[in-house]
């Protein structure tokens, strides 16, 4: 305790505080003096410091107030979760809804049963009428962040009591019940008392906020960077109770950009929990701190995120039209050299188009090895390969077991941390595949059938390991004899991908629930009906512009299947073939987040090889379920 306080005296703090209110001082780090280390959780806030530190209003989009401060983790609440990993009683947690969603036999009706005896944390009730407030109010107000869904899905919603809501939609929607559901957020819940009797709610600041969950507002920054939540007394009258008391009194929530100084306030003591770190950092800070650790207890330290990096090629451009062409592209690539560019080895690879996190390596990847071993390539020349190689995960746990410490030997530890195969490089079948789509070759340069040197632009993000992932790539198809360039492009998501702007980049259009296996998160996207014409604005998420009978076949028997049906997951296995046989895109590996957590203070935090129960990355909203676990080690 002496040694913090040290160090955070020469930052000029502040004496004292105002609870709930902004704070008439400059300075940009919290006054964790005036707090007991051993009551507090410190939290790294990922984003950069809120534009309108005192913008509480969740509901509006952009309003600056940040998304990352502890107000959607800690305050807000839902009727579901559903954690990217296995969960603490499995990933689907009954939140405010007593139980899963109730659907009618054609998905048109939606009735939720609510829990009893759950409060505001100004000690007002929580009942369906702050549900059917919610919907309807913005509805009714054009510009809020789930306005467009409901007006979209909803055409009434009512209170039939106290604990019971029903929704009448618009047209049959199995998935409807998902955007109560929270990964990273959901539709949060506003407390009708409050809301009611504001004129302008899109102007409406909501300070104090009040909410549903465990904890209060106790102050914050005026400059945005940092904000602290206290524990009710009533804890127990919020959804986390079911789950026992929340182990820190205080949490803070701290905006830290530089990546050396989370680094160095973690192995000082004043950090316990690090959204993300470059690899070369996560490496850094478990040789200075015996306490640190990430998800894995050693290499490859990262959380594998539930979204799917890969190659998105443009299939509205001519060149790749041939699903032969994007097989061979598929084979010039070594993976094994692509993890070691990209995350120095700590890559969990995935050869089919579904991210290898949470619970998705049991309901995909380890059920369909046999599948993926034996298929069989058509190589167009009357001949056949057998692509797919196991043990390519084991090969890269081979590369860097004499780099780093607590390499996994164990087989289905290297599985669970380096991704259980991927894609042989196989220049000869690559080769037999680009002639039998009409390709020549002159030299080492690879010629289209229209005469010119097959070539093209990759686009990837400016920095990073999806920067090292593209040039890799780059490089490999040249010395393949693809001219391809690599190219940095800081507007990927924002204007590249939605306009189609490119001819194949390195990015993602896969994300999932990550803790089950339903994969509607993206894939009623892929539907043809929303694919626009070249040039146009591609709705999220089929930036690779593709569309397949098939395809559709599998989305609409989706959108009429119970999510939690056996059935949802053979389709899903379906969707997973098609996207082998026709490759529209290149799938490669996680988004592995190195997320670090410190043991000094806390312990229970959620772990690869023991308890996985949780995503570890801070700031989604179902992180809070941490704290439950979370027992003070007592030290000061």
């Amino acid at each position: 305790m002496d040694s913090w306080k040290v160090l955070l005296a020469s930052a000029g703090l502040m004496a004292g505080m105002i609870p709930g209110q902004i704070m008439a001082q400059e300075e940009s780090a919290p006054p964790m003096q005036e707090l007991p280390r051993e009551q507090t959780l410190i939290i790294q806030n990922p984003e950069q410091a809120a534009t309108n530190p005192s913008m509480f209003n969740i509901w509006i989009p952009g309003s600056g107030g940040g998304l990352s401060t502890g107000l959607q983790q800690l305050m807000m609440d839902t009727l579901w979760y559903i954690d990217p990993d296995e969960g603490l009683d499995g990933s689907l947690y009954n939140s405010l809804a007593s139980e899963p969603w109730q659907y009618n036999e054609d998905f048109t009706e939606m009735t939720v049963n609510l829990r009893e005896g759950i409060y505001w944390s100004d000690g007002e009730e929580f009942t369906a009428e702050d549900i059917v407030f919610t919907v309807e109010t913005q509805i009714e107000t054009p510009g809020m962040g789930w306005s467009a869904t409901f007006t979209e899905n909803v055409a009434s919603v009512e209170a039939v009591d106290d604990y019971t809501v029903r929704f009448e939609l618009n047209q049959p929607n199995s998935r409807f019940h998902t955007t109560f559901s929270v990964r990273w957020n959901g539709a949060w819940i506003m407390p009708e008392h409050v809301f009611a009797g504001i004129d302008d709610v899109m102007s409406y600041d909501f300070n104090p906020p009040v909410g549903l969950g465990p904890y209060t507002l106790h102050s914050f920054d005026p400059n945005g960077f940092w904000y602290i939540w206290e524990k009710r007394e009533d804890w127990d009258r919020t959804t986390m109770a079911q789950y026992g008391e929340p182990g820190p009194q205080y949490v803070i929530y701290r905006s830290i950009p530089s990546t050396d100084n989370r680094l160095i306030e973690m192995v000082n003591g004043n950090l316990d929990m690090i959204h993300d770190l470059t690899p070369e950092a996560m490496f850094s800070l478990v040789e200075q701190s015996d306490t640190a650790r990430g998800w894995f207890p050693g290499f490859p330290y990262a959380h594998p995120d539930p979204t799917l990096p890969m190659i998105i090629f443009n299939n509205q451009n001519e060149m790749f039209q041939d699903k032969r062409v994007r097989w061979a592209l598929a084979l010039m690539l070594d993976a094994r050299q692509i993890a070691i560019a990209s995350y120095r080895g700590a890559a969990t690879l995935s050869a089919i188009a579904v991210p290898p996190t949470g619970t998705h390596p049991s309901d995909y990847h380890g059920p369909m090895q046999e599948w993926l071993t034996n298929y069989e390539l058509d190589l167009g020349n009357g001949e056949t390969t057998q692509p797919y190689d196991p043990e390519i995960g084991s090969q890269i746990a081979q590369m860097v077991s004499g780099q780093f410490e607590d390499v996994p030997t164990d087989p289905d530890a290297i599985r669970t941390a380096f991704g259980y195969g991927w894609w042989k490089q196989d220049l000869e079948a690559a080769a037999a595949l680009l002639e039998s789509a009409g390709f020549t070759r002159e030299g080492n340069q690879w010629m289209m059938p229209d005469g010119q040197p097959f070539a093209f632009t990759i686009k990837t993000f400016p920095e990073g390991v999806i920067n090292r992932m593209g040039t890799m790539i780059a490089q490999q198809w040249t010395q393949a004899g693809v001219n391809v360039t690599a190219e940095a492009d800081p507007q990927m998501f924002p204007q590249t991908l939605p306009l189609g702007d490119f001819e194949a980049a390195t990015a993602w259009s896969i994300e999932t629930w990550g803790g089950d296996p339903d994969l509607s998160f993206f894939i009623d996207s892929w539907h043809s009906e929303y694919l626009v014409e070249p040039g146009e604005r591609q709705p999220a998420r089929n930036w690779q512009r593709w569309s397949n009978d098939e395809l559709d076949s599998i989305i609409e028997q989706i959108r009429v299947t119970e999510f939690t049906s056996e059935e949802n997951l053979e389709l899903g296995r379906d969707f997973v073939e098609l996207m082998v046989d026709e490759m529209p895109i290149i799938p490669v590996m996680a988004y592995n987040v190195f997320a670090a957590y410190d043991t000094r203070y806390w312990t229970g935090f959620p772990t690869a090889e023991e308890r996985p129960y949780a995503n570890i990355v801070n700031n989604w909203a179902n992180s809070r379920y941490i704290l439950t676990q979370l027992t003070a080690t007592g030290d000061e």
